[in-house]
């Protein structure tokens, strides 16, 4: 009968080395001084690093810039519809004032036109459906009507001249205007025109005076 003899001897040893070596476990084998530190690799794995998170919309934005952002694409009415809706409310008026308040979602205009006698009349229009929502004599002294009507004599620029003066200088949105008294006094009679640039949402804000669009004065809030 013949035997099939197992291996043996340094065949089995070098057997052994070779699955060491594959496994990079050993630096040599077969000796009792072999060194059996494993040695690093030369290659490491890549680790996946997280991508990092899209920047906020409103990043670097101040809390006014944020308002400002989130109320003016608000109105689709300007603030010339809101004042003819207001003088339609109040016949034989003229505009002496215009703001956009309220909410995104509720935006409206806070108007004020006033007959030639200073008589005021505070009318609310919604920025979006260019409806009146309210109306109401303001209850002002002998005194403040007095000045006010001394006001409406001298000017002779309307509150649409001087907000057009205003956005040739700063292009963008018209928040706000009133008639005033202007910052420098000498009686002179000023329109106040915040301007909102929807690139920076920064409010410029222009003192133009009421008897030739002059602009007396001018101020860039970057907060």
């Amino acid at each position: 009968m013949t035997r099939s003899s197992r291996p043996s001897g340094p065949h089995t040893i070098r057997l052994v080395c070779a699955v060491a070596a594959a496994g990079a476990l050993l630096t040599g084998c077969g000796s009792d001084n072999a060194d059996s530190t494993a040695q690093p690799e030369k290659n490491p794995p890549s680790r996946a690093v997280p991508a990092s998170a899209p920047a906020s919309p409103s990043a670097g934005l101040t809390m006014d810039q944020i308002k400002r952002k989130a109320l003016i694409p608000a109105a689709k009415v300007g603030y010339e519809q809101a004042l003819r809706a207001a003088v339609s409310a109040a016949p034989n008026s003229e505009p002496i004032a215009a703001e956009l308040k309220g909410t995104p979602t509720s935006p409206y205009w806070e108007t004020a036109v006033a007959a030639s006698d200073g008589t005021v009349h505070s009318v609310r229009v919604d920025a979006v459906s260019g409806k009146v929502n309210q109306s109401f004599t303001e209850s002002d002294d002998a005194y403040d009507k007095k000045r006010l009507a001394a006001r409406l004599a001298k000017a002779t620029v309307t509150a649409q001249q001087a907000a057009q003066t205003a956005t040739e200088k700063t292009k963008g949105t018209v928040s706000s205007l009133e008639l005033g008294d202007a910052d420098n006094g000498n009686d002179k009679v000023a329109w106040s025109v915040d301007v909102v640039t929807t690139d920076d949402w920064y409010k410029t804000t222009y003192e133009i005076d009421a008897t030739n669009r002059k602009v007396l004065h001018m101020d860039v809030d970057k907060d």
